[in-house]
């Protein structure tokens, strides 16, 4: 499908860099030298030449000759003799072998005891003492090693001692639990949407992968009247272009609300285009999400993204993750910028 909006991009497909760069004069190029001096120095995406400033432009001083030095350093290294090792190589091992100081034991499957009834009961109903004395007759070293005492725990001495306290119990697995799913009921929350409820704030469709496209658009549609929902969110819902442009049309007419998530979907670029074109127009939307969708956007979308973000000054959170440097510290700038001036604004109010 294409879209009338998406004809003047059709221009920047082939875009030779190289060719404009050659085209600059001087003072283009120092204007774009002084544009990339704001670029973040560290970043290891750029290459080192944009990181720092030009200190080249001196004129060269003295009689230097470039070619004459590197001749003459050729010429030494040929000349001088390669130095013998001082100790020649044999390919003869030295040291010890490494031999680990416990090695791993080998733990056989225990295989599991069954003694006659009469032994479980008595087993069973056997006090410390009388497993602790089992225990030295059989030569367990664990148990025989343990104070003696009588069936309360107490020793000879009056001390009082747990029996208890060499045998190390095991701790019950807490089980996990996978997320809920969504609780949302998609036709009351539909019904209620067309109804203009007063009641209902926010619609949370994620995770809902069963609901029909159709009925997608059907949420669009009936948010162009609404007034009362400010937050909309229909991530990893398996939305398309078409649901896509649905709400790009409401956003055209729609003036409440306030945040929109579409993460996690199966939007391509033309989807992405037409929510841009229509946030040219929509100043009441402050926060959108678009990331991780099924495909990149590509340099042209994104540009696209920033161009919008730069006129629109109400967006103050774009949730997406940006692959070329350009239209990332372009976003991340008027983002900034849109909230100085929700600050800015509130400060004043706040002075008057």
């Amino acid at each position: 499908m294409s879209l009338p909006f998406r004809k003047d991009f059709d221009k920047y497909k082939n875009i030779n860099e190289d060719e404009i760069l050659n085209k600059l004069s001087e003072d283009e190029l120092k204007q774009l030298e002084n544009v990339l001096e704001e670029l973040d120095p560290e970043n290891a995406l750029l290459p080192a030449g944009f990181r720092q400033k030009d200190q080249t432009t001196k004129e060269a001083s003295g009689t230097f000759d470039r070619e004459h030095l590197l001749t003459y350093l050729q010429k030494e290294a040929l000349e001088h003799q390669d130095r013998e090792d001082c100790v020649p190589f044999t390919g003869e091992k030295k040291g010890k072998v490494f031999v680990p100081k416990h090695m791993p034991i080998e733990r056989q499957p225990e295989e599991k005891v069954t003694l006659e009834p009469e032994l479980e009961e008595a087993l069973a109903s056997a006090t410390d003492t009388e497993l602790s004395d089992l225990a030295t007759v059989l030569g367990v070293q664990h148990f025989a090693s343990r104070p003696q005492g009588n069936e309360n725990g107490n020793r000879d001495d009056g001390e009082r001692r747990d029996v208890r306290i060499d045998i190390v119990k095991a701790e019950k697995v807490k089980p996990t639990f996978e997320d809920p799913p969504n609780p949302t009921n998609v036709e009351e929350s539909l019904q209620r949407l067309k109804d203009n409820d007063p009641f209902l704030l926010g619609v949370n469709l994620n995770n809902i992968k069963n609901i029909p496209i159709p009925t997608l658009k059907e949420f669009a549609k009936a948010l162009e009247t609404n007034t009362h929902v400010k937050a909309f969110s229909l991530a990893a819902t398996r939305s398309n272009d078409p649901v896509a442009i649905a709400f790009a049309d409401m956003l055209k007419v729609n003036k409440t609300l306030k945040s929109l998530n579409v993460e996690t979907n199966f939007i391509t670029g033309s989807g992405i285009l037409a929510l841009v074109e229509a946030l040219k127009q929509n100043k009441t939307l402050t926060e959108i999400k678009i990331a991780n969708q099924r495909q990149q956007l590509g340099t042209a979308v994104e540009m696209e993204i920033a161009l919008m973000l730069e006129e629109n000054s109400a967006i103050l959170k774009f949730g997406y993750q940006f692959t070329h440097q350009g239209p990332r510290i372009r976003v991340a700038t008027a983002i900034t910028k849109n909230n100085d001036l929700v600050r800015q604004k509130r400060v004043e109010r706040e002075h008057q």
